[in-house]
């Protein structure tokens, strides 16, 4: 995609993110410019948050009628199977409620409820952590009512449930660095009574605080990024969260938590790449970030990675190794570890070493 096109992208990222704003064109665009543009709204997962910017363009700037029908057409495919999830997460959270867990929801749905149009955000499963031993409890109900669940690396496990992904994680945040773990257990019982909720199918479903809602989700973008990238989608979520919760977060509160978990100097780079591409407006920030942050280089590689790095053209003809399902892993870890280490390098040192554990060590057997 070229500058032209690829701003004219970020403009109606904009436009449908926040339900405002005019698109400026040099020029008229045409149905292969908008094939481009939706090509790349699928390979970022936020082809929902274009779409929504449709109804505040004039109606010479739209899409060709062909392709706003094959939109329209895969608007209703995500709809349907965001109210199929809704449906699985009403019906999971009373389930584990009822036998005396404590289900928190883990970004998804519970991120989508901070959109304009929630049934719009591209969420590809259900992610459940628990309090106290309710994973160990989930993970005994499975083994005798759901046999098929499978224990995977990262200390989880997964399931497909009427059809639906689900995840449970023995971890609320993507944390790697083992010398935060006594930190972030005291963070969740100084915010333990701070939790919210979301109604979901007219069910209270639990989530954690504010302040640590914004931590698990900027720390899974990092998290992804050390590794083969993240797409747009999940800093839109970061943006979205924290125009809605700007109102409920303490800033000073918020700033002490990055800088004790390690990643403050990262999160400057997430904060300017919020403001300068997605439109939030920096007010909203609990700090602002040194005029001197540059963010070009990691927008670049967002650009090129794509949704977790499966769409990265520039690796595409790379080779396989039978420990990784991506080609020329070796490579792209080594990169993104030398780009990240500088600003989370507890988080990038440890990647490797909490990988290589969870995989062949940490993983639940019986």
């Amino acid at each position: 995609m070229n500058d032209q096109l690829k701003n004219i992208f970020f403009q109606l990222l904009r436009i449908g993110l926040w339900g405002e704003g005019k698109l400026i064109l040099e020029r008229s665009l045409t149905l292969n410019d908008w094939t481009i543009i939706r090509q790349y709204a699928i390979n970022q997962t936020v082809e929902g948050i274009i779409y929504d910017s449709f109804l505040f363009l004039e109606e010479q700037q739209l899409p060709p009628q062909v392709l706003r029908f094959k939109w329209a057409v895969r608007m209703d495919q995500i709809e349907r199977h965001n109210e199929k999830m809704n449906q699985v997460i009403a019906e999971q959270f009373n389930l584990f409620s009822g036998m005396g867990m404590s289900p928190i929801l883990q970004k998804g749905q519970g991120v989508a409820s901070y959109y304009r149009n929630p049934n719009h955000r591209i969420s590809g499963d259900i992610d459940w952590c628990f309090e106290a031993d309710g994973y160990k409890q989930a993970r005994n109900f499975l083994k005798a009512k759901h046999p098929s669940f499978e224990d995977t690396a990262g200390f989880s496990l997964h399931y497909y449930w009427k059809g639906i992904h689900v995840e449970h994680h023995k971890k609320i945040f993507d944390f790697r660095s083992p010398l935060r773990v006594r930190y972030l257990r005291k963070l969740l019982s100084e915010y333990a009574s701070q939790k919210e909720k979301v109604i979901i199918n007219g069910v209270p479903v639990q989530l954690i605080a504010p302040e640590l809602q914004l931590l698990q989700v900027n720390i899974h973008i990092l998290k992804h990024l050390i590794t083969y990238g993240i797409g747009l989608r999940q800093f839109c979520d970061s943006a979205r969260m924290y125009h809605s919760l700007h109102s409920r977060t303490d800033s000073k509160a918020l700033a002490q938590i990055y800088k004790k978990t390690g990643i403050f100097k990262w999160t400057n780079l997430l904060h300017k790449v919020l403001v300068e591409y997605l439109g939030l407006p920096d007010n909203i920030l609990p700090f602002p970030y040194p005029e001197t942050t540059n963010v070009d280089w990691m927008i670049d590689e967002v650009w090129y990675s794509g949704n977790f790095g499966y769409e990265d053209e520039r690796f595409k003809n790379g080779q396989h190794s039978k420990f990784f399902h991506r080609p020329d892993s070796a490579k792209r870890l080594w990169l993104n570890f030398k780009r990240y280490v500088r600003y989370a390098p507890e988080e990038a040192i440890a990647f490797p070493i909490i990988q290589a554990y969870s995989k062949f060590l940490g993983k639940d057997s019986d």
